[in-house]
């Protein structure tokens, strides 16, 4: 069997200053080559951070404090500077969470997008600006030679999280990180960035690590899923099984917490307000032990 693409040990993070808060509690995931993976939870679980951890992003204030983050068998966490600056952007790549955002509202959509493939792989002049209009033809963008001459403000926000999709997949990385990337999208926008995701993803053959507290997404496009619950793993395995048969109880909570309406008569049961946040008094309500273990 071949080694995972992805494979995280141990890993733990906390915040700087005392008292020392943990945000990550000793998670261990792999991510097979061509897979998306899901990390699912609530807000404040630990999904983003383990995110910012692969792309060596963390805010100041967190630090990790243990464990190893190895892709394609090398260890990012003890990676010298200028081999970890090579990586990230090129076989490790990033879908943003808000379109509205991400862009630089001076710079045109084709300067933006193009910026990975100067700087990378050295293109230039003709060939530069036939593989941006490619890559917006991969997403699906109609009349890509004008919209690469439009500023962001100009575009939907559903054309630019495409753009942002493009430029991701723009230097044909192993690895992808998608830090929930259809929040700030209607419904119905939603399910087309989903489906393009996944469409490329085959393509591409790409790994993808899935943030996302929507198990609707989940169900849609990620082949296996992490549960978190206050930094901790608390379940894992094929999205269809977890799904289908939860074996915890913080699982079967976010699952009974997602509006359904294939079920007529079937109440939304919220989670209670603060259950991440006041996680000693929640621990025993979903089936952990005194230690903090499933």
């Amino acid at each position: 069997m071949s080694a995972p693409l992805l494979e995280i040990s141990g890993l733990s993070a906390r915040l700087r200053r005392p008292p020392h808060s943990p945000l990550l509690r000793s998670v261990s995931l792999t991510v097979a080559a061509g897979e998306v993976h899901g990390l699912v939870g609530e807000s404040g679980a630990g999904k983003s951070t383990i995110g910012k951890a692969i792309l060596d992003i963390l805010p100041d204030a967190i630090e990790l404090c243990g464990g190893t983050i190895r892709f394609a068998g090398e260890d990012l966490t003890t990676m010298p500077a200028a081999r970890l600056r090579k990586l990230l952007g090129t076989e490790i790549a990033l879908i943003p969470q808000d379109p509205m955002t991400a862009l630089n509202p001076s710079r045109q959509v084709g300067s933006q997008l193009t910026d990975g493939l100067r700087l990378r792989r050295g293109l230039k002049g003709a060939a530069l600006k036939q593989k941006a209009i490619e890559l917006l033809r991969d997403v699906q963008i109609a009349d890509p030679e004008r919209v690469l001459a439009l500023y962001p403000h100009e575009i939907s926000g559903g054309m630019r999280q495409r753009i942002l999709i493009a430029a991701a997949f723009s230097l044909d990385p192993k690895l992808i990180i998608a830090d929930e990337p259809t929040t700030a999208l209607d419904v119905t926008v939603q399910k087309e960035v989903l489906r393009m995701i996944r469409n490329m993803q085959k393509i591409h053959g790409t790994g993808v690590v899935f943030v996302t507290h929507d198990l609707g997404v989940v169900a849609q496009v990620c082949d296996r899923l992490t549960v978190l619950y206050g930094g901790m793993v608390v379940e894992q395995g094929e999205t269809a099984a977890i799904l289908a048969s939860p074996s915890h109880g913080y699982t079967r909570a976010l699952i009974d917490a997602t509006p359904r309406h294939d079920r007529a008569g079937t109440g939304m049961q919220p989670i209670p307000a603060g259950i991440v946040a006041d996680l000693k008094a929640q621990l025993s309500r979903y089936g952990f032990g005194p230690s903090g273990h499933v």
